[in-house]
């Protein structure tokens, strides 16, 4: 795991890691390295250390298996594993020898927490400024967690204040330059022999380096932290800290509503360890490493966010069987929003794409919004300029069923209507290659209903995207009743080759994400109705953790196609006509409050100025005398969508917790502290599930009752048998 070499009085300690895909810190290499240090420190042969990597990346950070196995354990043993690792680190910065980090590849989390306390960086500058190949930062926060190895303390020390805390909250990931420019590293070479050979160089020019907040102890002569040090820019108590510390709490707790503890964590640590030296303030980062490393939305960010996403991008739900596909040619049946952004993110993937409209400006106005993005692209660094042709001659416009000759996968993108569906199904279809397979991006009509349109049903299955499709990352795919599992293979590793994270469902009334998303809107059409303030329905949404209130993302929807949905689940005797949400909508639709795109909906949208409710609200929806708490808005918004996830996964609509639970974050933004729809229940427990959800049936109605399944695994978990959780 990690090899240790001496050369010319350097020691160098290579990170090669063969038990896991990537470098990680974790119960086995954590002692190897420590092993390594001691080695090179007590060799008096060694006047300085060199550490870095074997692997195309340095250290990707702390190996979340082995946080999550201490997670349900007594706080002591995180205390334990953080404690370990500051000692480790801090030897590194005390032991006498000079060190340095030499950064080959990507250092995040706790790998760049190993760069912090060497004495300095050099970075390999790889890839481009557009698309650098090396990022470093410190990304705990992402996944519910803090830097538990010295990152709180040690960047600020570094860079200052105002420029560590939104590296550390937003656990933002730079650039070999920029974390140059930001002060992060001290120098980049391009190349790795350059890079060692300037790691020696300085060792060699620097024999007794001392970090700017320790100083030599006059009687032991050892190293210690300097109580006096000044943070650059300003220490906490000058006006600078005072100021950035104020503001920020105020702007967290605005954005994460206090449903994410790490941000609010990292803020304490911070303000609380500039205020001692680096030995004390390193126990009190380790104290709150703890409180997070411990709590549920660590737990649940990690299993879902990172492990479960993980999975689920390495193709967890392919049909293992199958043989890898690969879709060289796409075509696309319809230039609109949905299919240009089909066109665009498979452009970018290397695919060769045929757009086809009803003419061929329709199919060029489709391309330009390639051009749009590619253009904002190359204007941000975000894409090379020199790639743009490249990815623009891939993609060709035409009206000619003919040009989609030799396709692997034809992806229809017309609008949601049954008669045009099937006509294109018919007309493009025969121009599939060999083994083809045809794909219909609808969010709600049946796909078996569609395929019966096809020559071919084994071979039809729903892709469905998510708008805007460059920025969405869940495709949701659709299995017919006839749908084979060549099809689904097929699917699968076309979602993959565009970098998309894919979720398998069961064919049903609109799907998974549809049918649990409409849940939401229609609650809060439902409080709307029952007299609620409507600023106290959207602030609910808000502070539960939904992106946006369930009122504005209607408008954003449509209320219109709010209305042609629900009408057609009146049709096909889905929900009566005195459903609420038809209602709602037909009479909006009748006023001509068809949502954003009329600039009138629930909300008025006015040019220049922002969106506001309609002052029309509370005519048609007179306001109750007594309006509930916002705890209990939260609790009927979130309860509707989980309870409904519920019956899907027992309905065999989403066939694993993980797909219902990626699905439900990643499509219409459940909140991510919860770890998912589903994992909501596990949050709450499933005997408090329960019963809450019989007494909002019992007050709101029965679209709230829990399922027979569920009363059984909550009464499983009041005598203690069986297992209560969702899995």
């Amino acid at each position: 795991m990690i090899k240790y070499s001496v050369d010319q009085q350097v020691a160098v300690i290579s990170w090669e890691m063969t038990s896991a895909p990537m470098n990680v810190l974790n119960d086995e290499s954590i002692p190897q390295f420590e092993a390594a240090l001691q080695q090179a420190y007590a060799d008096e042969s060694v006047k300085g250390i060199i550490i870095t990597s074997a692997k195309p990346e340095f250290v990707a950070g702390a190996d979340l298996k082995m946080i999550l196995r201490n997670n349900d354990k007594d706080p002591a043993e995180m205390l334990k594993v953080s404690s370990e690792l500051n000692r480790v680190f801090r030897s590194i910065e005390t032991s006498g020898k000079p060190a340095v980090a030499a950064i080959n590849g990507t250092a995040l989390g706790g790998g760049y927490e190993i760069c912090l306390a060497c004495h300095h960086r050099i970075a390999l500058n790889n890839g481009t400024s557009a698309r650098p190949q090396t990022l470093i930062g410190l990304v705990e926060v992402t996944i519910g967690l803090l830097p538990g190895a010295g990152g709180t303390q040690r960047l600020p020390r570094m860079i200052g204040i105002q420029a560590a805390l939104p590296l550390i909250v937003e656990g933002k990931k730079v650039g070999v330059q920029e974390a140059k420019s930001l002060g992060m590293i001290d120098d980049i070479a391009d190349s790795p022999a350059e890079m060692l050979e300037k790691a020696r160089a300085w060792i060699e020019a620097n024999p007794k380096p001392l970090k700017p907040w320790d100083e030599v102890d006059r009687k032991t002569g050892k190293i210690v932290g300097k109580d006096n040090f000044k943070v650059p820019g300003g220490n906490i108590q000058s006006p600078v800290g005072a100021q950035t510390f104020a503001a920020g709490t105020a702007m967290l707790m605005d954005k994460t509503k206090g449903n994410y503890p790490a941000p609010l964590e990292i803020m304490a640590c911070v303000y609380e360890g500039l205020q001692v030296n680096i030995d004390r303030a390193l126990v009190i980062e380790a104290r709150h490493f703890v409180k997070v490393a411990t709590s549920k939305v660590a737990k649940n960010l990690i299993q879902t966010m990172f492990l479960g996403m993980n999975e689920a991008n390495k193709g967890a739900s392919r049909p293992k069987e199958q043989p890898r596909t690969d879709v060289k040619k796409l075509g696309i049946l319809g230039a609109g929003m949905m299919g240009a952004g089909i066109a665009y993110v498979s452009a970018q993937a290397g695919i060769e794409v045929v757009l086809k409209d009803v003419s061929v400006e329709a199919a060029e106005k489709g391309k330009d919004y390639s051009r749009g993005l590619l253009k904002k692209g190359v204007e941000r660094g975000k894409v090379d300029p020199l790639k743009v042709d490249g990815i623009l001659n891939l993609i060709k416009p035409t009206a000619d069923y003919a040009d989609m000759q030799g396709c692997d996968l034809i992806i229809e993108a017309v609008f949601e209507n049954r008669e045009l569906k099937a006509q294109v199904t018919k007309e493009a279809e025969p121009m599939l290659a060999e083994g083809g397979v045809f794909g219909s991006n609808t969010s709600t009509l049946p796909i078996s209903g569609l395929a019966q349109a096809s020559a071919n049903p084994e071979n039809f299955i729903g892709i469905h995207f998510f708008s805007p499709v460059d920025k969405m990352m869940l495709v949701e795919i659709i299995r017919g009743k006839q749908t084979s599992d060549y099809a689904l293979a097929v699917a699968i590793d076309y979602v993959r080759k565009i970098r998309k994270t894919p979720i398998v469902v069961n064919d049903s009334r609109g799907f998974y994400t549809s049918r649990c998303f409409g849940t939401y809107t229609a609650e809060g059409m439902e409080l709307l109705k029952d007299g609620v303030n409507p600023i106290l329905i959207e602030n609910g949404g808000r502070d539960a953790g939904m992106p946006v209130g369930p009122l504005a993302v209607t408008d954003e929807v449509a209320l219109d196609l709010v209305y042609k949905i629900s009408g057609q689940s009146i049709k096909d005797g889905a929900i009566g006509e005195d459903d609420t949400g038809y209602q709602i909508a037909k009479k909006f639709v009748e006023l001509g409050r068809l949502g954003k795109k009329a600039k009138a909906g629930f909300y008025d949208y006015p040019d220049g100025g922002n969106k506001q409710l309609w002052p029309g609200l509370g005519e048609i929806f007179p306001l109750s005398d007594q309006q509930p708490s916002l705890d209990e808005v939260k609790t009927r918004l979130l309860y509707r969508q989980a309870i409904e996830a519920v019956r899907c996964f027992e309905e065999g609509v989403v066939r694993t917790k993980l797909d219902a639970d990626l699905g439900s974050i990643l499509a219409w933004g459940f909140p991510a502290y919860t770890g998912g729809a589903l994992s909501f229940v596990d949050l709450v427990s499933v005997d408090t599930f329960v019963n809450t959800l019989d007494r909002l049936a019992d007050q709101y109605g029965e679209r709230f009752r829990p399922t027979e399944k569920l009363r059984e695994r909550a009464g499983a978990a009041r005598v203690g048998v069986g297992l209560p959780s969702l899995l």
